[in-house]
């Protein structure tokens, strides 16, 4: 992969666990290895085909600049989702921030950390059949695109479609959306678990009614099965409700253990059907 490198940008800025830090500042030097295609700037010789590292010198300074924080860590981390997630063309981003003036009470060149993080292409199912149901789907969408770690990137129409499972239940209204995020498949997770909290989710029958089902679909081409997460969906095969409106936005989509696209799973349900 192609690489714009910025080394020792001086940013003054006001992060530190000690008062003096946060209320004096101090300069703090950052640089950045920005991973992207070059190829096709290198022939069109179009800035619009790259990323001006000016501009960019200037939005990871007045990002880092922007909050006071105990930690460098979290200055770091915030800086780095606001590139990603601003920039189409960054798919990774390395950053590393130096504190040559660390108050530590030792004589050393500086304290540092870095952080190495990459955009994830997930897709997420949702579901809803109590109250108001647009209003819950569009609330769910709208909560996860506020995430500072999480942009929407396409989403489905709303189907009505019948319940699954138990049966005797308001019919459901469904949609699914694609979502770049910097999460793990975990940390995704639980951004998903606090938004059914927040619109009242019960978990009182399984497969029962709901304001709010929230579950990822597949990420990446991952194959993960822990506790709290398992991906692909271990039923999405099955559910017409899944793959309809995934097929919209994702035909050609992969599952990473069938080894089918998104539209073959679809056909194949509905033959079954």
């Amino acid at each position: 992969m192609d690489k714009i490198f910025i080394k020792d940008l001086e940013v003054f800025a006001n992060h530190g666990v000690y008062l003096e830090e946060k209320k004096l500042g101090q300069k703090f030097l950052i640089s950045a290895e920005v991973f992207l295609d070059l190829q096709e700037a290198g022939i069109s010789d179009n800035l619009n085909e790259t990323v001006n590292y000016g501009q960019l010198c200037y939005e990871i300074e007045n990002t880092f600049r922007q909050d006071t924080f105990d930690l460098i860590e979290k200055a770091a981390e915030k800086t780095a989702a606001y590139i990603l997630l601003k920039y189409p063309l960054i798919t990774r981003l390395k950053l590393k921030v130096k504190k040559p003036f660390a108050p530590i009470g030792k004589s050393l060149k500086y304290a540092a950390i870095e952080i190495d993080r990459s955009k994830h292409k997930a897709y997420i199912g949702l579901g809803s059949n109590l109250g108001d149901k647009e209003y819950n789907l569009n609330k769910a969408i709208e909560y996860i695109n506020n995430s500072p770690y999480t942009k929407v990137i396409k989403v489905s129409s709303f189907y009505i479609t019948k319940p699954y499972g138990y049966l005797d239940q308001e019919d459901f209204l469904n949609c699914a959306l694609a979502v770049e995020t910097l999460l793990n498949p975990e940390k995704l997770m639980d951004i998903l678990l606090n938004i059914e909290k927040e619109l009242k989710r019960e978990r009182l029958i399984k497969w029962g009614p709901r304001t709010i089902d929230l579950d990822i679909l597949l990420y990446d081409d991952l194959v993960i099965s822990k506790e709290k997460i398992v991906v692909p969906h271990p039923f999405m095969q099955d559910r017409m409700f899944v793959l309809e409106p995934l097929t919209e936005i994702a035909p050609y989509a992969i599952h990473p253990l069938l080894n089918k696209r998104i539209y073959q799973l679809k056909k194949e349900l509905e033959c079954e059907n």
